[in-house]
């Protein structure tokens, strides 16, 4: 099964930045297979990437649930569903990427999710990791994508507030029905040293601290010239941040030169 990390935390604190930067970080660290889901409704995962999405999970089950004519007679439901998921994966040489997206016709979808999920916890098994950007909160996971994540990195602003967010998340996590191994706290778009506050803010948010990630100007000019932050330069500052976290995070990766 593959080692999953998950992103969360509230809008605006940099998650979809995080999981592109952990995508390159798991391939420049010898990750052999990387699939990156984007379980955001508000997809922008592939646009971090620099890739192009033809149809999301959530258009290819509107169009199940709504017509009876989308499954081909003689297939099952999951089985068309299945088909049609590894069909809109996006694939690359250095990661594949599949957009969740979400159906936005009325009704109860609840048993097209469980296909989902079955179906998303049967393509993981085909790759080494799996990285998940996901929307705000945590309800998600248990109900959308995969059951079991490895490591979950909550990401804050550099904020009392943020971290505090952080640490509230942390204890919701504590009441969902999710396997998670392992679980931090990530502070974007910040300097070190911490301001005295935000470090004991952070100390008694009830989560270990993975790493800090310094503003970096490459990506900004990365999205003003519509570029993916793959064509981030090796010594970004960012990126850097992002390896040695990567590295921690995964057993794996910890002996790797970062």
């Amino acid at each position: 099964m593959a080692f999953t990390i998950a992103l969360a935390g509230k809008g605006g604190t940099g998650k979809t930045t995080m999981a592109a930067l952990i995508v390159r970080a798991l391939r420049e660290l010898g990750a052999r297979s990387v699939l990156a889901v984007d379980a955001d409704p508000n997809s922008t995962l592939h646009e971090a990437l620099g890739v192009e999405v033809e149809r999301s999970v959530g258009e290819i089950t509107e169009e199940m649930m709504k017509s009876t004519q989308a499954t081909p007679g003689g297939m099952s439901k999951d089985a068309w569903l299945e088909l049609n998921v590894h069909r809109y994966v996006v694939e690359t040489s250095e990661f594949d990427l599949l957009s969740m997206g979400r159906p936005e016709g009325p009704g109860c979808y609840c048993y097209a999710n469980n296909l989902v999920r079955g179906c998303i916890d049967d393509l993981s098994r085909s790759y080494e990791y799996v990285v998940m950007d996901n929307e705000a909160g945590l309800e998600h996971l248990s109900r959308r994508t995969t059951r079991d994540v490895n490591a979950l990195l909550i990401v804050s602003d550099p904020s009392v507030r943020g971290v505090r967010t952080a640490g509230r998340l942390n204890e919701l996590a504590d009441e969902l029905d999710i396997g998670i191994d392992s679980r931090y706290i990530v502070v974007n778009r910040v300097d070190e040293p911490l301001d005295p506050m935000l470090a004991r803010a952070i100390e008694e948010c009830g989560l270990p601290l993975l790493g800090t990630v310094p503003p970096d100007e490459g990506i900004i000019r990365c999205d003003l010239e519509g570029l993916g932050l793959l064509d981030l330069p090796e010594d970004s500052p960012a990126l850097v941040a992002a390896r040695k976290m990567t590295a921690s995070a995964v057993p794996a990766l910890r002996q790797a030169t970062v």
